[in-house]
C-alpha cells in the first residue's frame, strides 16, 4: 500500500510497482485514510510519504502501529533521508526509501527479500 498526498506521484508509483511484479493492494492520501485501508486491506508494506501535505508521514506510521497493523513501514520522501535520520530512528518504520530510487527491487531490498 502507498500513502501519499500527491494523486500524481500514487499513480505513476502505483503502475510503477505492479508493472515489477508487486502487488499494490491499495492507496492512501491521509493518515485517516490509511488506517482505514490498512485496517482492511491488510497489506504486507505501506509506503508512507513523510510529508503527507498538512499531516506528517511519522503520525500516519505511529497510528498505523497503535491500530494494530503488523506489517512492515517504509518512509519514502524526494527529501534526503539524513535530514529525517532521527524520526526515522524513532518511528516505527523499518527504514527510508527516497521516491528517486522507488523499484520493486528497492523496496525488496529493504525486506531483506531480494
Amino acid at each position: 500500500m502507498i500513502v501519499d498526498d500527491d494523486a500524481d506521484f500514487l499513480n505513476v508509483a502505483g503502475a510503477l510497482l505492479n508493472r515489477d511484479g508487486v502487488t499494490v493492494a491499495g492507496m492512501a492520501r491521509n493518515s485517516a485514510e490509511a488506517v482505514q485501508r490498512v485496517q482492511a486491506l491488510r497489506p504486507d508494506v505501506v509506503l508512507i510519504d513523510i510529508r503527507l501535505g498538512r499531516e506528517s508521514g511519522f503520525e500516519a506510521a505511529r497510528l498505523l502501529a497503535n491500530s494494530g497493523h503488523s506489517g512492515t513501514m517504509i518512509m519514502i520522501s524526494t527529501h534526503a533521508g539524513e535530514d529525517y535520520a532521527e524520526l526515522i530512528t524513532e518511528s516505527p518504520a523499518a527504514g527510508f526509501l527516497p521516491k528517486a530510487e522507488l523499484s520493486a527491487t528497492a523496496v525488496r531490498r529493504m525486506l531483506g527479500t531480494a
